[in-house]
């Protein structure tokens, strides 16, 4: 197992438009495999965000034949690169779909998923309020994933407020955790750099959160800064508040070197 590799994270702007989102990330792809990236990242939604949830229902895909997995995972085999796919919907039943995060190997192959088990229900202030439950159905497993470099425990957005599942993916043996996501200005400018570098620090890994940015021209606005965060919570990256592909160069060893230093993992006690 080789320890240093190169991760790009993605930062789109997606919007209602699957041909054109895919159009725009596949450049970004070739990009990011151009600057030597070995392992591709993409954030939540980035192939189509919907200005109403319902949309991903009634103009659904099941698994099999969502054009973004099918292109992406062409293009992963083309390109010979690994590719997280931050999530995609896919039609779980007649009403409800789910919001899964795909993990492509070298040669086109899905080789883990993942369904996002915490749901953004929340109201914040001047109106803004969100209920995903109501048309995404919450995964119920954790997923740990080998990479060539070491293990890949899979989070998408809101899941990073849940430390408990953070420390269960770190004693499972994940190196690296990818949290993908479309956060919204408001808690992103609130919170994303404080929780993201909290759950680096708390379990001894590499944060990947590449994520959606920008305003769409029905309102909506997703925050970007698509962080690297390493073992020690030290930001190695700030992908800041535009489009583009950010590159970070991984050493797997400094995981071993920050959990030598504050072994906490090892530290946990049952109490009442």
């Amino acid at each position: 197992m080789t320890a240093m590799f190169r991760v790009a994270l993605i930062q789109n702007s997606a919007i209602d438009d699957l041909a054109r989102n895919i159009q725009e990330c596949d450049k970004f792809a070739r990009d990011a495999a151009a600057g030597d990236a070995d392992l591709i990242c993409f954030p939540e939604y980035f192939a189509c965000l919907e200005q109403n949830d319902a949309a991903y229902i009634s103009g659904g895909f099941t698994q099999n034949e969502h054009p973004a997995l099918i292109h992406f995972s062409a293009l992963a085999s083309e390109l010979g690169k690994w590719m997280l796919l931050g999530s995609l919907p896919v039609m779980a039943s007649t009403t409800k779909v789910y919001n899964r995060s795909f993990l492509i190997n070298p040669t086109g192959e899905l080789v883990a998923s993942y369904d996002k088990i915490h749901l953004f229900n929340v109201a914040l202030k001047k109106g803004e309020h969100y209920k995903e439950s109501k048309t995404v159905t919450a995964g119920d497993s954790a997923i740990v994933s080998a990479l060539p470099w070491g293990k890949l425990g899979l989070t998408i957005c809101y899941d990073v407020r849940f430390p408990q599942l953070y420390r269960h993916l770190a004693n499972r043996g994940a190196d690296f955790i990818s949290v993908p996501a479309a956060f919204t200005a408001t808690t992103g400018k609130a919170h994303w750099h404080i929780l993201l570098r909290a759950r680096a620090i708390e379990t001894g890994c590499f944060i990947f959160a590449p994520g959606q940015c920008g305003r769409r021209p029905w309102g909506r606005r997703t925050y970007g800064h698509s962080l690297v965060v390493s073992p020690w919570g030290e930001i190695l990256i700030d992908g800041g508040e535009e489009s583009g592909v950010f590159f970070a160069d991984i050493d797997r060893t400094l995981v071993d070197e920050a959990r030598a230093m504050i072994p906490s993992l090892a530290h946990d006690r049952e109490f009442e």
